[in-house]
């Protein structure tokens, strides 16, 4: 599983560096390879003690994930949707924590994202041959959003 190492200079920098050896190689690969590879995060971020933050909540880490996506609109689509897709989710669309429910992701905020990352993966997917309603509708699932399969012959 390739990962991504992110330390506290780069995060505050801004440097997109590790992201970009990592994901450069990892693109370039066949779609076959990629498919089945997801990318992970090792983000090392020291943070004081008693700071009760989520990494998500910390500006320095929103900021760079922002730029992240703005460079690599596919890495959602690319990474571990157990492990780091809500994580991903939660650096780009606003949202609290419920220490009884978890993560509780702005709605309208949580669809625009939603929608905007699959209008882009359909194009992305269709560029490498490997367009696939079904797995596009696991990935909205996988951020609880349901999306009806005819919105696919919408985008054709």
């Amino acid at each position: 599983m390739p990962t991504i190492n992110v330390n506290h200079a780069c995060l505050e920098c801004l440097d997109l560096t590790p992201a970009q050896i990592v994901l450069n190689r990892f693109l370039a690969q066949p779609w076959e390879a990629i498919a089945q590879d997801p990318i992970t995060f090792e983000i090392m971020f020291a943070r004081e003690v008693g700071d009760p933050r989520e990494l998500s909540e910390i500006a320095e880490v929103r900021l760079w994930f922002v730029r992240l996506d703005a460079l690599y609109p596919m890495l959602p689509y690319l990474v571990d949707w157990r492990l780091e897709l809500s994580r991903y989710a939660a650096m780009l669309v606003p949202h609290q924590f419920s220490t009884t429910e978890g993560i509780l992701y702005n709605p309208e905020a949580m669809a625009l994202f939603v929608m905007g990352k699959l209008f882009y993966f359909w194009h992305w997917l269709g560029d490498r041959g490997a367009r696939n309603p079904e797995k596009l509708q696991q990935w909205a699932l996988a951020l609880g959003y349901e999306v009806d399969s005819g919105l696919f012959s919408l985008l054709t």
